[in-house]
């Protein structure tokens, strides 16, 4: 442990752009750090450079018990990644219901690797409401909601303050373990700039940071490659920084021998 959980009420805000390039900022400032990958568009590993034929993950050997150590990838960035596989819809629905009826298949390999207390990992989730969310809130130490700086974020700023946005009939996310980010913030438009001071202060404390509109961060992507990497002097790469830091503030590392492990070393 630490579980940091990625989450958003909706799709298309950089969510899983924001969880690739802040695991590695955490893994350049020292920490050892597992990234995860619990939406089925399977998109994490293009950020780090995997090849698109590369279609292995935890989830494809569902419904069988499946073996994470075979899906596991050591990335040349020094994070170890878990893709979630490729699959297709009525394996993915049948997933979801699956997980609702033996949550253990998540559950055990998790808790085994959050028993290595010098090990942080990152779980990127579906955007809204989903089994992987409402099974893994519980156990995280930080659930991350992304919003975009435009109108909607902050007319779902009452649904995210409540824990609301994991869904009704799910469970709530502990709103004292809730953490805000506001993604693609562009002063130079207004509408852009008041949307992020809205969620900004209806957020208060648990607003990390924000992290401006750049270029660069479509230009790593399209690259395959991580905006510290590529774009190393960028806007967003400062503040990707900014937030990992304020992330890895409220995540003390364990000042512990680190253990041989399978999830990789620093």
């Amino acid at each position: 442990m630490p579980l940091i959980c990625m989450a958003s009420p909706k799709g298309g805000v950089g969510k899983t752009t924001l969880a690739a390039n802040i695991a590695h900022s955490l893994s350049r400032a020292g920490r050892r750090v597992l990234v995860m990958d619990f939406d089925p568009q399977n998109a994490l590993r293009l950020h780090f450079g995997l090849s698109l034929g590369d279609q292995l993950g935890w989830a494809s050997g569902m419904p069988d018990r499946p073996d994470w150590h075979r899906a596991l990838r050591q990335t040349a960035s020094g994070v170890a990644l878990l893709p979630f596989g490729m699959i297709d819809l009525a394996r993915a629905l049948a997933l979801d219901g699956l997980l609702g009826q033996q949550p253990e298949l998540l559950l055990g390999p998790m808790r085994a690797m959050l028993a290595d207390e010098t090990l942080l990992i990152i779980a990127d989730l579906p955007p809204g409401p989903s089994r992987s969310l409402a099974l893994l809130a519980p156990l995280a130490n930080l659930v991350v909601c992304v919003l975009k700086a435009e109108a909607m974020s902050a007319a779902l700023m009452p649904e995210v303050e409540s824990g609301r946005f994991a869904g009704i009939g799910m469970g709530t996310v502990d709103t004292h373990r809730l953490r805000v980010v506001i993604n693609e913030v562009d002063l130079q438009l207004r509408l852009s700039r008041a949307a992020a001071e809205a969620v900004a202060r209806h957020a208060g404390w648990r607003l990390l940071g924000a992290v401006s509109r750049d270029e660069a961060v479509m230009e790593s992507l399209a690259c395959q490659r991580l905006v510290a990497d590529q774009a190393p002097q960028s806007r967003a790469a400062t503040d990707l920084r900014e937030v990992a830091g304020a992330i890895a503030a409220c995540v003390p590392a364990q000042q512990q021998p680190v253990p041989v492990s399978m999830w990789g070393g620093r």
